[in-house]
């Protein structure tokens, strides 16, 4: 059997890292200040008409749909750039012909883009205390919700950076399809506000469980059952890890 290339691992995730370092005010600069300003204009804006939203103030309220909101746009970003630049300027087939296995490459990658965007996650959270005072009844499964949405959402990065064969195709299913369903998955309300036939359709959106699962670990409130929400997120994990197995078994856009 194969031994297991801890050096290589090391290699890649202290690159993708250092990137990270260099173009700090791009990677975690600006996302704290753009989530800061929701606190301001939500909590502002709606959080005068609305009081509370089940026993919870709305400005603690939306604490955990912001995180997530950051957690998912950032895991997806980080993860699906630190693939496509190196398969943009040729130099993925040097990290291919070297002595590792794709496993060793995924985490690597992903692992770097799961511990950027948990920073961040945390950084929010205590910027958060700033603008509004919040608790956290169930401190272990808020880490396991951030930890597997963090490490999930980064290899769905790594999909789309395979997948994408220009920036433009980079930026597509961000900006199409995670940031909108993450705006409409609960950040900024409980669905159970929302007709029952929006009520509904609502529960066809796969980020309302991890919003709601996430939420539930701070306030003990949810929309949705959290062992429901956890079932969900171990979901995207195994699809993510079977879509991944099979690019690198069949070489897809990595073989030139």
């Amino acid at each position: 059997m194969k031994r297991f290339n801890l050096q290589s691992v090391k290699t890649l995730y202290l690159a993708e890292m250092a990137r990270s370092l260099r173009t700090v005010l791009q990677s975690i600069v600006s996302p704290v200040i753009s989530t800061s300003l929701y606190f301001v204009v939500f909590g502002a804006a709606i959080g005068t008409r609305i009081s509370e939203v089940d026993g919870v103030s709305y400005g603690a309220f939306i604490v955990p749909g912001l995180i997530m909101l950051m957690l998912l746009t950032q895991s997806v970003a980080n993860t699906s750039f630190g693939i496509f630049f190196p398969r943009f300027s040729g130099s993925i087939y040097e990290i291919l012909s070297a002595p590792m296995s794709y496993v060793e490459v995924v985490l690597g990658y992903v692992g770097a883009g799961a511990t950027k965007s948990l920073i961040l996650g945390l950084i929010v959270l205590a910027t958060a205390r700033l603008f509004v005072p919040y608790s956290i009844e169930h401190p272990l499964m808020m880490l396991v919700f951030l930890v597997l949405t963090a490490v999930t959402f980064s290899m769905l990065g790594f999909i789309i950076g395979i997948w994408a064969d220009g920036f433009e195709k980079l930026q597509l299913v961000p900006l199409l399809v995670v940031t909108p369903l993450t705006f409409l998955g609960g950040t900024f309300y409980s669905i159970d506000m929302l007709p029952p036939f929006w009520q509904t359709v609502t529960l066809a959106n796969p980020v309302v469980y991890l919003i709601s699962g996430f939420r539930w670990s701070f306030y003990g409130i949810s929309d949705v059952s959290p062992l429901v929400s956890l079932l969900v997120i171990l979901l995207f994990l195994g699809s993510a890890l079977a879509v991944l197995r099979w690019i690198f078994k069949s070489g897809y856009r990595l073989k030139p």
